[in-house]
């Protein structure tokens, strides 16, 4: 008998094993001190053995459901209005107890370098570490993960409050952003950074939504090639030739650090699959968003992609039309002595266009660059600029939001009327009476620099000697534009062009890889 004891010594002990790995689990994106969105649903889902009964506990809520066959279970809560802190309590076979929950604001961080560059590398940061001491604004950074398949989880990691020793490298215009809501509203706020420096912005789009469209095929498929052709070997290669130019003192053209592109952010849905998916669905009030730089050299793609960016977030986060602010790409790199063709200003034109989407608003940024640095440093003006659009049209304060934007031309004796929507206390020129950045042409597409002058609140008149029937205005049209029109709230005014000629990057279609 003891062989057949053994037999079932080990069955029990597998069994009980098999209970262990089927503890409810619920992903890391809920722990202690996180903030939930107020006033709306918000889904609480995790993992368990299959059939296992789970209830959910929460100021005074109780929600009871099973797992469907592959152990996975969502529960609902009811809305809540801003307070806490709560205790928030999940039972199946076991018991998880998440603490100091709070109810409140919770806004997404997204982008780039410029949306993930830090706290202690902006203007002023000693004065702001000093005084970000603000326990009821609750940060989460997902980790960043760049990979092919669609994934559920991310590593082990926590909210925690904003402290001057926990803000540092947290996202600068995330974190302005959220003060001054903070501030204005009074109630808390969460802030989820899922910035990743350099990602393009085809990363952070489901391959399956461009796949649903020919406009982006030969993107998808000279990325599979590449991929395809970047092997094990092809990396040790790519290694071997920076470390040898490191050696011999980085001569000549700059070399990128070495990196595998299979599982890099630039890949087209990588940063989707391992930084957005697994949070998808967490209750959010909306989204804050910078990113462009990588994606100059195909600024005309950008008319659809970053709508399909943006479209498809939507649709998969199952909250319909939540707000999506984006700051729009700021000056960099030298300026030119006369109007040319500029990439730059394509990309904010393609920004710009996006507004065309409901509960969007963008904030404008190329007078606050760096001609030498692409990382510029006032992310407290982002910030203001941003929470205007937050303040204005999702917490009822009357302030204008948006900058000043292109509405129409006229034609009138040489020259050209402006006229401009989004106008609140008129126009001014900033410390110069002379308003800089606009240009005009004839029909023969050549532009010279205007003279321009503010005729009415909403009105500038543009002209140029040389030129006797104008036909086009642009402004700010440029890397690095010289511009100084604004509104009287402080907001720059848009960039813009009248014509719709043909521009430098319409028929790029493939991304330049790095290897």
């Amino acid at each position: 008998m003891k062989p057949l004891l053994n037999s079932i010594s080990v069955l029990l002990l597998l069994l009980s094993f098999g209970t262990v790995k089927a503890e409810v689990k619920l992903p890391s994106i809920f722990s202690n001190h996180m903030v939930l969105q107020r006033n709306q649903q918000n889904p609480i889902w995790g993992k368990a053995s299959a059939g296992e009964k789970v209830t959910v506990v929460i100021n005074g809520q109780k929600h009871k459901t099973s797992t469907d066959e592959s152990g996975n279970w969502k529960v609902k809560l009811a809305p809540m209005q801003a307070g806490g802190p709560y205790v928030l309590t999940v039972q199946g076979k076991n018991k998880i107890t998440f603490k100091d929950v709070l109810i409140g604001e919770v806004w997404v961080c997204a982008g780039q370098s410029n949306m993930q560059w830090s706290v202690v590398n902006s203007n002023h940061s000693e004065v702001e570490l000093a005084a970000a001491n603000y326990p009821n604004i609750r940060l989460f950074s997902v980790p960043l993960v760049a990979t092919p398949e669609l994934q559920t989880t991310i590593a082990d990691t926590t909210w925690y409050a904003c402290t001057p020793k926990s803000i540092p490298e947290f996202s600068a215009p995330g974190y302005f952003f959220g003060i001054k809501l903070y501030q204005a509203l009074g109630i808390p706020i969460g802030l989820i950074n899922a910035s990743w420096g350099s990602s393009s912005l085809e990363t952070w789009v489901p391959r399956d939504a461009m796949e649903k469209t020919n406009d982006y095929s030969e993107l998808l498929e000279d990325w599979d090639l590449a991929v395809k052709e970047f092997t094990d070997e092809k990396l040790v290669e790519v290694t071997k030739k920076y470390e040898a130019w490191e050696a011999a003192g980085k001569p000549g053209k700059k070399m990128p650090p070495p990196r595998d592109i299979r599982i890099g952010q630039n890949r087209p849905a990588n940063a989707f699959n391992g930084v957005i998916n697994p949070i998808l669905g967490y209750g959010i009030k909306g989204t804050i968003w910078c990113q462009g730089e990588s994606n100059v050299g195909r600024s005309f793609q950008t008319r659809t992609l970053f709508p399909l960016l943006i479209n498809s977030w939507r649709e998969r986060w199952g909250q319909g039309d939540f707000p999506f602010y984006w700051i729009q790409l700021a000056d960099f790199g030298e300026a030119k002595e006369q109007p040319s063709e500029s990439n730059w200003a394509e990309h904010r034109e393609a920004q710009t266009q996006s507004l065309s989407i409901p509960k969007t608003g963008e904030v404008v940024t190329f007078d606050l660059g760096e001609e030498r640095d692409i990382h510029y440093r006032d992310k407290q003006t982002v910030g203001n600029r941003l929470v205007r659009h937050a303040l204005a049209n999702e917490y009822g304060y009357k302030m204008e939001a948006s900058s000043p934007r292109y509405l129409s031309m006229e034609k009138k004796q040489g020259a050209i009327i402006i006229t401009f929507d989004h106008i609140d206390k008129g126009l001014y020129a900033f410390d110069n009476e002379v308003v800089k950045g606009f240009a005009i042409a004839g029909e023969d597409q050549k532009f010279e620099w205007a003279t321009a002058k503010i005729i009415s609140k909403n009105q500038i008149e543009v002209a140029a000697g040389n030129i006797k029937n104008p036909v086009a205005v642009r402004y700010g049209w440029a890397n690095n534009p010289e511009i100084n029109l604004y509104d009287f709230n402080g907001l720059p005014v848009t960039s813009f062009r009248t014509d719709d000629w043909k521009v430098s990057t319409q028929n790029a279609k493939k991304a330049s890889r790095r290897y």
